[in-house]
């Protein structure tokens, strides 16, 4: 495909060269002396020079300037080369060297690009393609803070929070020798008793368990019986004979 220069106003844009058969000037050189079977170091420069311009004319590369740079080089080494050298002179060299270097580098180039493709080629047909799904979303970065602002943020909270309920607790000493007395006493005078009839009216918590722990130690030494007809009946208390010979 080749395009001529065009004016889009800005100005003329480039002119490109793109062919199925060669990749530039160094490719359709290199395909001529494949070809020719020439040897590269040893170039005859004047018959390969006439075959370029004759495959440019073909092609119609005259306008093409990587192609036009090439010819007037081989033209140039061509003169060169025409011009007398003097016998057994040291300091002539030769004008195809530069040329020659080229071409070798492009060789080398060439032969890793078909290596790659034929690596290519191999991987396609030894592995099949598979789905390529969305990629992952990326976690979330870690939060970045510092000290400052988490003493802040800490405060926020505080002041927020709801103050804590403080309750005053006042410790009272049970008078459970005293409850276990005033049994024994109501005991001396009656054989049975309840327990109602040891707590007296508005009396204060410490003073109903005074009188549950004077009564349940009472029965660990078997000085009363305790019995309950039912579930949240009145007890009823109970001299023992033991108790009552005591």
């Amino acid at each position: 495909m080749l395009t001529s220069p065009a004016n889009d106003g800005q100005g003329a844009t480039p002119f490109l060269v793109d062919l199925t058969g060669f990749n530039g000037p160094l490719d359709l050189l290199m395909s001529l002396i494949r070809d020719e079977q020439l040897d590269i170091y040893d170039i005859p420069v004047a018959r390969i020079c006439d075959q370029f311009l004759a495959k440019m004319h073909e092609l119609q590369l005259n306008e093409a300037a990587e192609y036009l740079e090439m010819a007037a080089r081989l033209i140039r080494i061509k003169a060169q080369m025409l011009l007398p050298r003097k016998e057994g002179s040291d300091d002539w060299e030769d004008p195809r060297a530069e040329l020659v270097r080229r071409l070798l580098e492009y060789q080398q180039m060439r032969e890793v690009v078909d290596v790659l493709e034929h690596l290519g080629d191999d991987r396609r047909s030894r592995f099949a393609r598979t789905y390529m799904g969305q990629p992952a979303a990326p976690p979330p970065a870690p939060l970045a803070l510092s000290l400052g602002d988490l003493l802040i943020a800490v405060d926020r909270v505080l002041r927020a929070a709801r103050r804590p309920t403080i309750h005053e607790v006042i410790p009272r000493a049970l008078d459970v020798d005293g409850a276990m007395q005033t049994v024994r006493a109501i005991l001396q005078l009656r054989a049975r008793m309840r327990f109602r009839e040891l707590i007296r009216d508005g009396a204060e918590p410490w003073e109903v368990l005074s009188a549950l722990l004077g009564l349940l130690e009472l029965g660990k030494r078997n000085e009363v019986h305790l019995t309950q007809p039912r579930p949240f009946a009145d007890v009823e208390i109970r001299r023992e004979s033991a108790g009552e010979a005591a």
